[in-house]
């Protein structure tokens, strides 16, 4: 039997690479068989190593907002490379781009331009135990912030119990600086806050989860936050890494109406090249050096390929506030297509969406934190996402993440979508 190109590369990749991949989900665990390897991508569409077509829902992960090869955003990075690769000095695209996000989100006062969303976390939350002179945070189970040794940081068994190291390399003297809560618990938290009086720098959620699934902040749980906060002096940090500019123009805070005190971004303000951000209140901001004492600094920071490519995102994001209906219109037609399947096939399966997010829980639980989106039964999942990859639909390998939609979809590709899951699902239940 022959193989494909894309197993005879990821065995090829497993010599030279860990597990065969450069960042863990796209190995396939969770879904068994060998990953596919893209070679191009244009629109609505990827295509693989074998010149096989799938229509894309990951979108490397959110910043695709436009599809793939956006021609305005091509032709910057085009422009851009005949000027050089990177400077390591400043450019005036830093400053356009950084005065363009602070017109856009709603809490930015000043922001700091950074490689990554984990590089944009970090930094946030250094910056914010500067500030406030204290050294824990409080994080939330199932909320991702990236690789950063305080992240990696599983729950203790109560509001005095420490977090232990959730992977080898993190020490225990990071974990009892963090503590953490479940998502949606309003309750928990204050008993956290209680219990560490005075000793709380920042809080840092995803206003909405991304990392477990699409999973919605309850009514009032945000604004709680917010109160907490404000009472006890920490810093409030929104991650906004896939939220930022996909919800709206100001992301998950303008949606809700809520301001956090600190937020980071990523993604899509590099219009899918490697780039993140953080940034709130001009109090805080001060504290980051060369201005404060809080040291943060990046050789490739602003590199001028990528702000070529994000300027011209965003810009085209402000100017073009059609993108926000279309994305909205677009995610209601799925997910109501996806529950009319449902109830045809008898299925009471869970769907969370917002605006152009969305996840199929293999659940009849309603998903509202970690403990409820691990309640999916995760090898029919595995099966699900197999029979849709075959049926030409390219998703996230993982029930634990979200899916994100493009403005490039059309109502054609969207039915095709709806059809290839209707008949997966009835594949996958027999």
């Amino acid at each position: 039997m022959n193989i494909s190109t894309s197993q005879a590369l990821f065995e090829k990749a497993q010599n030279f690479i860990p597990g065969g991949v450069n960042s863990p989900v796209r190995a396939f665990r969770a879904v068994g068989g060998s990953p596919v390897f893209i070679k191009s991508a244009k629109g609505p569409y990827v295509y693989d190593e074998d010149d096989n077509e799938y229509i894309e829902l990951i979108n490397s992960w959110g910043p695709m907002i436009l599809g793939h090869g956006h021609e305005l955003i091509q032709k910057a990075v085009s422009d851009a490379i005949q000027h050089s690769f990177s400077f390591g000095a400043p450019t005036r695209r830093e400053v356009e781009i950084a005065e363009l996000i602070t017109s856009m989100v709603p809490s930015i006062e000043k922001v700091r331009m950074v490689n990554s969303g984990t590089e944009a976390t970090m930094s946030a939350i250094r910056v914010a135990r500067g500030f406030t002179g204290r050294d824990k945070i409080i994080k939330f189970e199932g909320c991702y912030h990236g690789h950063g040794d305080s992240f990696l940081i599983a729950a203790g068994s109560g509001a005095v119990t420490f977090g232990t190291p959730d992977s080898p390399g993190v020490t225990k003297g990071v974990a009892n600086d963090t503590l953490t809560a479940p998502y949606n618990d309003l309750d928990a938290v204050q008993k956290l806050v209680d219990a560490n009086k005075g000793q709380i720098a920042a809080l840092i959620l995803e206003p909405v989860v991304g990392n477990m699934g699409c999973v919605l902040p309850a009514e009032g749980f945000l604004e709680g936050l917010r109160r907490i906060c404000d009472e006890e002096g920490i810093v409030f940090i929104f991650d906004e890494v896939m939220t930022g500019f996909r919800l709206s123009k100001g992301g998950a805070q303008e949606r809700f109406g809520i301001k956090p005190d600190l937020t980071t971004l990523g993604k899509i303000i590099g219009g899918g090249m490697p780039v993140g951000a953080y940034g709130g209140k001009a109090e805080i901001m001060n504290w980051v050096s060369p201005l404060g004492p809080v040291y943060q600094a990046g050789t490739l920071s602003g590199n001028p390929i990528a702000m070529a490519a994000g300027l011209t995102m965003l810009s085209y994001l402000n100017e073009h506030p059609e993108v926000y209906s279309q994305l909205e219109l677009s995610g209601h037609k799925l997910v109501n297509g996806f529950k009319n399947s449902m109830k045809k096939l008898g299925l009471d399966y869970t769907i969370n969406s917002i605006g152009s997010m969305y996840t199929l829980f293999f659940t009849d639980q309603q998903v509202t934190d970690f403990p409820s989106a691990k309640s999916s039964n995760l090898p029919l999942f595995g099966k699900y996402f197999h029979a849709m990859l075959d049926r030409g639909i390219y998703m996230g390998p993982s029930q634990f993440e979200s899916m994100f939609l493009s403005t490039a979809l059309e109502d054609s590709h969207i039915e095709r979508i709806i059809q290839a899951n209707e008949d997966s699902l009835k594949e996958v239940i027999g």
